[in-house]
């Protein structure tokens, strides 16, 4: 479980706000690369009720995620969330998207924060002072609340592009390589919001024009 040892570490320091990073999205053959950037209040006891519903969102149900971002939208002091859309995700790569999404929903947030927790990714220059840290949303309840963020915010987003773009269930697998999502992309093909440059979009694109 998530606590607050990093965030206290950080304020015995002198940090009075320290933001917690962390994306979703990484994985997906369809749809974008989400982000939030979350601040906690400063002076929490670690005892608040609402801390306990926040964990890595991996390990939560769908309806559990959504109750712990309604905690954070009452109790939260800032939050930003922010998308890279897949034509940029093709165009820079995953990695550089997920890192480029992360540091727009810091960018959003509408307080400045002092220091930045990140979940790890291959980040070597910032304008914050920041540190990553493996399995940073299992370890810190700032990195766990921006987790469940960009999860639900993601999660959303995906139920809209079902609408939009209907035969490919995307508010079922939200755009992940499931069995179910890659029947119907051999038999559809890629719709506007599928990543070219990941490897099953590609094939199926090469099917298209071999036929």
């Amino acid at each position: 479980m998530p606590d607050l040892s990093m965030e206290r570490r950080l304020q015995d320091q002198g940090v009075r706000l320290v933001a917690g990073v962390d994306e979703a999205g990484r994985g997906p053959l369809a749809g974008p690369v989400v982000a939030a950037a979350v601040i906690l209040p400063p002076g929490l006891s670690g005892e608040e009720p609402w801390l306990h519903l926040l964990d890595d969102s991996k390990r939560l149900s769908p309806s559990q995620r959504e109750k712990a971002v309604s905690a954070l939208e009452c109790h939260a002091l800032a939050v930003g969330v922010a998308r890279v859309e897949p034509e940029e995700i093709d165009r820079l790569g995953i990695g550089r998207a997920s890192i480029k999404a992360m540091m727009a929903a810091v960018a959003a947030l509408p307080l400045d924060p002092g220091y930045l927790l990140l979940d790890f990714v291959h980040l070597r220059e910032c304008a914050y002072p920041f540190e990553t840290v493996v399995r940073g949303d299992s370890l810190s309840y700032s990195i766990a609340a921006a987790s469940d963020v960009a999860k639900v915010a993601r999660d959303r987003w995906m139920v809209e592009a079902d609408l939009r773009y209907p035969g490919y269930s995307f508010a079922q697998h939200k755009g992940y390589p499931t069995p179910q999502h890659l029947a119907r992309l051999r038999e559809l093909g890629p719709c506007p919001i599928h990543r070219r440059s990941f490897g099953p979009v590609r094939d199926a694109c090469g099917r298209l024009w071999s036929d």
